[in-house]
């Protein structure tokens, strides 16, 4: 895999995000039409339909209850919103709430200026596309020209270390490792070392995806961090639960479980290709105040996507969908 392999551009990362969008915007679309249908204006009727929808989405409760009451104040404050404006409304009230969680608008990988090395905790349960994560965000920093290494702290699943191996050597990127049944605080510890030693732009240290009882998961994660920043002082920088889109709710119980367990700090959401949950990106982000840094919208390798909230809401609410009984093309 050459180094210097084209980079995708704005548009063709639009249009890839268009595609892994296209289940969620296929099923939200539809239901939002037969909602209308019919009706000229948002009344309580179409609220509660709309409500409905966004809890099918898996948007989650609580945001959803959120948007609908924002709705139902600019309904009332303009007297007259007709059933056209409502995918406006929505779309506007979903961007706010992203902003409001400190989600910004990156097109693209970037580390911190004057940071080296960068240094990010992943964490996440077992199937949630943690190792395949790691690996493709290896991969589009190393292709911006970052010297990277990965640290295998999951030392208690088998084949976990060499799954990291098998990423880091398809990259091109450094590997640490003590191997199986091995102290991940100790790897932690010995990846900053080495990331320091080795002039590293980017240490990605992983952990152990399973999900024991909140007091374990606390302490060990704990152990982890302390034992980084006490090789280097301020890491990790970032801390980042990796959760799996097609698993709806369950998502958002496994990010209540791990944020409680530590400091997380931004969130990857994978598998937004296969799933008509999308809305469960909205639902997270909102309910736990942590920004989506990153979404996989695809296996391949390149498919990995900086989380640009602009482009995901416009790219959601771009009405080009078809139908088994009819085509529609609303370009808003």
């Amino acid at each position: 895999m050459g180094f210097f392999k084209k980079l995708f551009s704005k548009e063709e990362k639009k249009e890839n995000l268009d595609k892994s969008l296209e289940k969620t915007k296929t099923s939200f679309f539809q239901k939002i039409s037969k909602a209308v249908a019919g009706k000229d204006k948002v009344d309580v009727e179409v609220l509660d339909e709309l409500e409905a929808i966004l809890i099918a989405s898996d948007v989650g409760l609580d945001t959803t209850i959120k948007i609908i009451e924002r709705i139902e104040k600019r309904v009332a404050e303009d007297k007259y919103v007709g059933t056209a404006e409502l995918d406006v409304i929505l779309r506007d009230e979903i961007v706010q709430l992203l902003s409001e969680n400190n989600t910004e608008d990156v097109e693209d990988f970037v580390i911190p200026v004057g940071v080296k090395p960068y240094t990010l905790l992943v964490v996440g349960v077992n199937g949630v596309g943690k190792t395949t994560t790691i690996g493709k965000l290896a991969y589009q920093l190393h292709q911006r020209g970052h010297k990277v290494v990965i640290g295998a702290g999951d030392t208690f699943r088998a084949a976990a270390v060499g799954q990291l191996r098998i990423w880091a050597d398809r990259v091109g990127c450094d590997f640490f490792t003590k191997g199986m049944n091995t102290d991940p605080a100790a790897v932690a510890y010995e990846t900053m070392e080495y990331a320091e030693k080795w002039g590293c732009d980017v240490a990605i240290v992983d952990t152990a995806g399973r999900l024991h009882n909140k007091v374990n998961l606390m302490n060990e994660l704990t152990k982890i961090k302390k034992s980084m920043s006490k090789r280097l002082e301020g890491t990790p920088h970032d801390v980042m639960l990796v959760l799996d889109a097609t698993t709806g709710q369950n998502a958002i119980e496994q990010a209540k479980n791990f944020t409680a367990a530590t400091d997380v700090t931004c969130l990857a959401l994978t598998k937004l290709d296969g799933t008509a949950k999308g809305g469960v990106a909205i639902g997270i982000s909102d309910q736990f105040k942590i920004p989506i840094k990153y979404i996989g919208i695809g296996e391949g390798i390149e498919q990995l996507q900086v989380f640009n909230k602009k482009m995901f809401v416009e790219s959601l609410f771009e009405r080009t969908v078809k139908t088994k009984d009819s085509d529609y093309d609303v370009q808003n």
